[in-house]
């Protein structure tokens, strides 16, 4: 049967051939090329490392793909595998440097294919593979990822590792072609010189020496090249807040900064920002792992959130990021996935307090109210103001003191974090400060600190909890109820609380009637608190009687979650990928983090117990 479709008009021919005829999409050759990539270079590291795989018929077929050069040398073969990898990622990924290389590689492997073996076929391929790379050009166009010179030691540390693994199983690939039965550390001894070029304590018979000195030398070469041009390459810093961009952010957040308790957030320093047309909106952003992380909505006019989304595509379109929002609320996630077209995903619930509705009063109060009152009559005082109000030396000191009791060297959050206190510009954000006389304490009388950030002019949005360690429990109970209190004083309406992943599943499903199902999720959800703050989280934001505002996570496609998910956990600090500093002091077990997506260190479980 003939058809008639995309502009042919002789309807002879068939759909299905016709588009066998053009190939494949533009849009797929990305993910082709670098597949292709990825089997090929396996291959040619499989024939240079393993004698069998060289004379067996997958050899004989895997000899005429591109850069495969079989009969050169068993290092050659491991050459090009591993630069076929390096490469594999990059070019599923749209990078144009993936690309250049690639268009540079692929005519010397067809040279090789046909002066070394003079396999017509073998060049042949190769030069298809060319021709898909220069005809579709336009889809490698994406520019560098944020990279600091830091790349190149961590190049080397894993380069280096994987190249002992590798030069370990070549050492070892030839078990009837090794003179006596040399030992694991004199094959590591041997790997470790043969990467410098030298020969090591293994000795083989019938030229195997050679085969796998200039394979160990090649993986050694290969460690060093690597690491040089990633030492001297351009640096291409990530995106951070500018002065100027900071200014519009804050005159967008004086006008529109009540729609979201997360805007204020959009001023930390270690963001990026696009800007929509008209400058009435943004979207501030963070890129890790080759994600673009968004959190919460845009920032500014609602009707001109659009043109900020569209400029936030096209970045990540052009880096080709992946790209994702964090925490957006239920406004936001419907105008992202209708401008997007893009997935949203339930993520769990922030708790907000309506001030006018807050009182200790009534049973459902109760553990609250004794745990504040036991406080108090321990002779605990709090103190709640805006951050301006703060002299010197008494900001300074709590800003020493949330530093030490910190207890981590990473400082956590990135939805709900702002990573800094008393800022100029942040004045009109209230801190709450529990106080008891100790002559011992460097800080004084200063036992907890939590601070807010504001949410429009009515509103603050918590952003940090501090405790000093020898502090009775329930100090983040006390100053919580002394914040809602002083609330009506300070001019807030509402105050946010922490946010509570998966609550509405935990909260389902310990109700009478639960489905298997259900009941299932929340004891997963419970075995995983038990590193992670989820169900303590809950239960803590829970006691002061909040409602539940529901937050999403925006996404491309499932497939996407997996990587969005570790991507966030660096974002927000729970997973440190950067290098060791092994010459920072060491310090005490972790402090509570309320304001992240995940939290570990169940300190707020603890204080519940042992009231």
């Amino acid at each position: 049967m003939s058809v008639t479709v995309d502009g042919d008009k002789s309807g002879l021919v068939p759909v299905r051939v016709r588009r066998i005829l053009r190939g494949p999409r533009p849009e797929k050759v990305p993910a082709l090329v670098g597949t292709a990539c990825t089997l090929i270079g396996l291959i040619d590291i499989a024939a240079g490392v393993f004698p069998r795989f060289r004379a067996s018929r997958m050899h004989a077929v895997a000899e005429v793909l591109p850069g495969t050069l079989g009969p050169l040398s068993a290092a050659l073969s491991l050459s090009a595998g591993v630069l076929l990898l390096l490469l594999a990622h990059g070019l599923k990924r749209h990078k144009r440097r993936a690309w250049r290389a690639a268009v540079v590689l692929l005519p010397l492997g067809a040279v090789a294919q046909f002066v070394w073996r003079h396999s017509v076929l073998g060049a042949l391929l190769s030069l298809v593979l060319l021709t898909l790379l220069v005809r579709h050009r336009g889809e490698f166009a994406a520019l560098p990822d944020p990279r600091s010179r830091w790349r190149a030691l961590a190049n080397f540390v894993v380069m280096g590792a994987g190249s002992i693994a590798l030069g370990l199983v070549i050492v070892s690939a030839h078990p009837r072609r090794v003179v006596g039965s040399p030992s694991l550390a004199d094959r590591l001894e041997h790997v470790l010189y043969g990467l410098l070029g030298i020969e090591g304590p293994v000795a083989y018979t019938k030229g195997v020496d050679w085969t796998v000195g200039y394979s160990l030398g090649a993986l050694g070469m290969l460690t060093a090249l690597t690491t040089i041009y990633l030492a001297f390459r351009p640096e291409h810093p990530a995106a951070r807040l500018t002065d100027d961009d900071e200014t519009r952010l804050r005159a967008l957040l004086d006008q529109h900064g009540g729609r979201d308790s997360l805007g204020h957030f959009a001023l930390r320093r270690d963001k990026g920002v696009v800007f929509s047309p008209s400058g009435k909106a943004a979207v501030c952003y963070r890129v890790v792992s080759g994600v673009m992380l968004a959190s919460g909505d845009p920032i500014g006019d609602v009707e001109a959130w659009p043109g900020a989304i569209e400029r936030f595509m096209d970045e990540a379109k052009a880096h080709s990021w992946t790209p994702a929002v964090m925490g957006c609320s239920e406004t936001g996630g419907q105008v992202w996935t209708r401008e997007t077209g893009l997935d949203a995903l339930e993520l769990g619930d922030e708790a907000v307090v309506d001030v006018a509705d807050f009182s200790l009063s009534g049973r459902a109060m109760r553990n609250v109210r004794q745990m504040v009152k036991r406080i108090e009559r321990n002779g605990y005082t709090t103190q709640v103001r805006r951050v301006r109000d703060l002299d010197a030396d008494e900001l300074e000191r709590v800003r020493r003191a949330a530093a030490d009791w910190r207890g981590t060297d990473t400082e956590r959050g990135f939805s709900m974090a702002l990573g800094r206190i008393g800022a100029p510009g942040d004045g009109d954000a209230v801190i709450a400060t529990a106080h008891k006389d100790d002559d011992t304490s460097p800080y004084g009388d200063l036992k907890a600190i939590i601070h807010f950030v504001p949410w429009g002019t009515d509103g603050m949005s918590l952003e940090l909890m501090r405790r000093d360690r020898s502090a009775d429990p329930g100090m983040n109970e006390l100053l919580i109820v002394a914040a809602l209190q002083a609330s009506p004083a300070l001019g807030i309406a509402r105050v946010s609380l922490n946010f509570a992943m998966f609550r509405a599943a935990l909260a389902r499903g310990e109700k009478i009637g639960a489905g298997p199902v259900l009941r299932l999720w929340r004891g997963l959800l419970v075995f995983l608190s038990r590193w992670f703050q989820i169900e303590s989280l809950y239960k803590f934001n829970a006691k002061f009687r909040p409602r539940w505002e529901p937050r999403f996570v925006v996404y491309r496609n499932s497939r996407d979650l997996p990587r969005i998910g570790f991507a966030a956990m660096q974002a927000e600090g729970f997973v440190n990928l950067s290098l060791p500093r092994p010459f920072t002091r060491r310090r005490p077990a972790p402090a509570p983090r309320p304001c992240a997506h995940i939290v570990p260190a169940p300190t707020a479980e603890r204080e519940a117990h042992a009231a």
